[in-house]
């Protein structure tokens, strides 16, 4: 096992820089990645010189356990692991060359992830080493195990939190579509693909083997759902139309002054409606606001004139406001699979789990 002592110069150079990679990573290099299809590692071999640093990016949940080994002949060749969203020149999770909680032997990480996303090991020379211009040859294995939570409902990117009701598929050639398959594994079964440029639903995203997956839904009928490479998606915008669709419920068209006026929505489309007793279930246009985590307003628009306005928490209808003519009338809800059965007094609404959460 290899100790280092360093001065307390160089100590304080660490504290102020962000440790002995920030001193020599002039060139860095970025790598996605990705392991083997149902695998839950892989072994990288590579190299680099002087002042080079190469950054390796992959995708874990928290409470997933990493394990990372650097092998070399160089012994002065050393890598540090940061959390999501930080890099060389940040603070990092733990430092290859010196021993803690994470790093049981040098060079050696072995540790639960604290939050979901994408994870940084950034491999370097230090810094007399990088100075000489010396070559380092080496091997870094990594592995990710441990359970993934739940999915997460209309998840985006980094952290797996938040993020938009739809992606656009980028693979940037016309003739190369994306891949939609039964899970989120670059050997499961292929379900169908997407053309570059198509709009998809977001259904929500893992992390698997070593990248992040995103459950997507194409937007036509017989609808095709499965695991898409989120390497590949950004945040997309469906055409006019088929912004104002739920799945299974028609698009939004004319519409009552108060939705023609332009009101600031998040999604408006058509629900099943009734506003007397005994009268059949019609169609209401509504417009939804979605404030995140299930927490929302919906509006309501009568045919006939007038609207009735729900309001959402943790994806549930909590109250709605009252006004004098409703005369205290108590709110129902119940709720079947993914479909909320409201009733206030007389009114009654069906409406999609996916008008609150954008699923």
């Amino acid at each position: 096992m290899r100790k280092r002592v360093l001065s307390p110069f160089l100590l304080a150079a660490m504290v102020l820089t962000g440790g002995p990679a920030a001193l020599a990573q002039d060139e860095i290099r970025k790598e996605e990645v990705r392991f083997p299809a149902g695998q839950s590692g892989t072994a990288i071999r590579d190299s680099i010189k002087g002042r080079q640093s190469v950054s390796y990016l992959l995708g874990a949940e928290a409470g997933q356990r990493m394990r990372v080994d650097l092998r070399s002949s160089n012994t002065s060749v050393y890598f540090n692991v940061y959390e999501p969203g930080r890099g060389p020149g940040d603070a990092a999770l733990a430092t290859g060359d010196r021993l803690g909680p994470m790093v049981p032997d040098i060079n050696r990480f072995d540790g639960r992830l604290p939050t979901s996303g994408t994870y940084t090991v950034s491999v370097y020379l230090y810094r007399n080493a990088a100075r000489r211009g010396d070559r380092a040859d080496f091997t870094l294995d990594v592995s990710i195990t441990g359970e993934r939570g739940a999915i997460v409902q209309n998840d985006y990117a980094d952290g797996l939190q938040g993020g938009p009701d739809y992606w656009q598929v980028t693979t940037g050639d016309p003739d190369d579509p994306l891949n939609i398959r039964e899970q989120p594994s670059a050997g499961a079964r292929i379900l169908g693909s997407a053309p570059d440029g198509t709009v998809l639903r977001n259904l929500g995203c893992r992390m698997n083997e070593g990248q992040r997956w995103c459950r997507v839904e194409t937007m036509e009928r017989p609808a095709v759902s499965g695991w898409s490479a989120g390497r590949y998606l950004r945040e997309g915008y469906p055409s006019e139309g088929a912004a104002t669709q739920l799945p299974g419920q028609a698009p939004a068209s004319g519409g009552p002054d108060g939705l023609a006026s332009g009101m600031d929505f998040t999604a408006v489309g058509n629900i099943p409606c009734a506003r007397f007793a005994g009268q059949p279930m019609g169609s209401c246009q509504f417009g939804v606001v979605r404030q995140g985590n299930g927490n929302g307003r919906l509006t309501v628009f009568w045919p006939d004139g007038g609207q009735r306005v729900i309001h959402f928490e943790m994806g549930t209808p909590a109250y709605y406001d009252r006004s004098q003519a409703d005369a205290g009338a108590e709110m129902t809800v119940g709720k079947e699979v993914d479909l909320h059965t409201v009733r206030i007094g007389n009114e009654r609404f069906e409406i999609p789990e996916a008008v609150i959460t954008g699923g």
